[in-house]
């Protein structure tokens, strides 16, 4: 089926074609008929897959009929969404879509002046974007009024429904009619999750699950190395010299270690930039902009960069620190090999890391492959990438410990 065969507007396919999207991926296939005809979703399927789509090309579709009709009032769509960078990704893709539409998509967040975006609220929109915090605010201030949203989407529904946002949402439903549409759109999802979903349509929401037995990409050749934490610094500055051409995203687990690691490269003169919470949003948007550009092409990030964010070619990404949670770990790997591109994952596990490599192969339901590092090769990387000759000695007297981490065999 191409998109030419659905009945959406001719604006829609228009904007498709210049997209470069002719054919609908298998959520799009599963999804988009179903949210036409008004019936609450809740759709699991890989990062990577055209999850936004899936939802912003119906969405779009009934708007604009619409308007055409006449029957245009208030913000009809909200888009909730866990980060800002996501938010503006998916507003992004709905101004696309909406192009030579009368659809009117604008995207919310905090850690900018308000006044601009009360001033754009004010000359009325139709779909609106955004995270939790500035919509409240705003809200609560009255200029943005939830009365006549017909449709309700939670992007990354498993992180928008955790502990830390439930109540969120369920603040925001009260302020919402209650006859609506109710989209959730997720790369990972767990039963618990899912019974608050449920709660929160009226009927029963139809379930779209796309190979849920293995939420990684068959694109991503995802493998690991065991090596020590603190000498995963060299291994990394050596992956880079070895992809001279690459993109490469660095995972670290804290905004701390992210701006230590980027010291590190920068001694081994290797230019990279970070982005984490505690950078101004100007920053964030910029570093990231660097990035897509590929001006810069090593990005440090914290987990707050993992889900969902669309960033093009990305060649590898580096788990430098493995993930307290298995599931970002599908939503870290999911930022290469996205749609027919291929990507590679490696991860680097120190002896303490461990347990969390084994949650997240429990997780995909099967081994990572092993990249096994030889002595000599081992001892050879610490000596050319090292950025501190006077610890020398002490790098090779810990080269000992290591054969405790690679001795045992792993299952397969």
């Amino acid at each position: 089926m191409k998109f030419d065969d659905y009945r959406i507007t001719p604006e829609i396919k228009d904007n498709l074609a210049e997209m470069g999207l002719k054919r609908p991926t298998d959520i799009q296939f599963k999804s988009i008929t179903p949210i036409l005809k008004g019936e609450d979703v809740l759709a699991i399927a890989q990062t990577g897959t055209g999850k936004t789509a899936a939802f912003a090309i119906p969405i779009v579709h009934k708007i604009q009929e619409q308007k055409r009709s006449g029957r245009s009032e208030g913000i009809k769509c909200l888009v909730m969404e866990p980060t800002r960078e996501l938010a503006q990704q998916i507003a992004d893709t709905f101004e696309r879509l909406s192009r030579g539409t009368k659809v009117k998509t604008f995207c919310v967040f905090g850690g900018v002046e308000q006044d601009p975006q009360i001033a754009r609220l004010e000359n009325g929109i139709d779909i609106l974007v955004t995270t939790p915090g500035r919509m409240f605010d705003l809200a609560s201030q009255g200029y943005i009024k939830l009365d006549k949203v017909q449709i309700l989407v939670l992007d990354e529904a498993d992180h928008m429904l955790d502990l830390g946002f439930i109540k969120d949402i369920q603040d925001v439903v009260r302020l919402m009619p209650k006859q609506r549409q109710t989209l959730f759109f997720s790369a990972t999802i767990n039963e618990k999750i899912k019974k608050i979903a449920y709660s929160l349509v009226k009927g029963a929401a139809i379930r779209i699950q796309i190979s849920p037995k293995d939420p990684v990409s068959k694109n991503v050749n995802h493998s690991v190395a065991f090596i020590a934490m603190d000498d995963k610094r060299f291994f990394l500055a050596r992956l880079i010299e070895e992809n001279p051409e690459s993109k490469v995203l660095v995972f670290v687990r804290t905004k701390v270690r992210a701006e230590r690691v980027a010291k590190a490269l920068e001694r081994a003169a290797v230019e990279s930039v970070t982005i984490h919470g505690d950078k101004e949003q100007k920053d964030r948007f910029a570093v990231m902009q660097q990035f897509r550009e590929g001006s810069v092409r090593v990005l440090i990030a914290t987990d707050v960069s993992a889900r969902g964010i669309d960033i093009p070619n990305v060649d590898v990404v580096v788990n430098y620190d493995l993930p307290d949670v298995p599931e970002n770990y599908v939503h870290r790997v999911g930022r290469t090999g996205r749609g027919l591109q291929k990507g590679r994952a490696i991860s680097f596990c120190s002896q303490e890391e461990k347990p969390l490599l084994e949650s997240i192969e429990a997780l995909i339901g099967k081994s990572i492959d092993l990249l096994t590092i030889p002595k000599g090769d081992y001892q050879e990387t610490l000596l050319l990438h090292n950025d501190r000759p006077d610890k020398l000695k002490a790098i090779v007297d810990e080269l000992e410990k290591l054969e405790a981490l690679t001795k045992p065999k792993r299952k397969k």
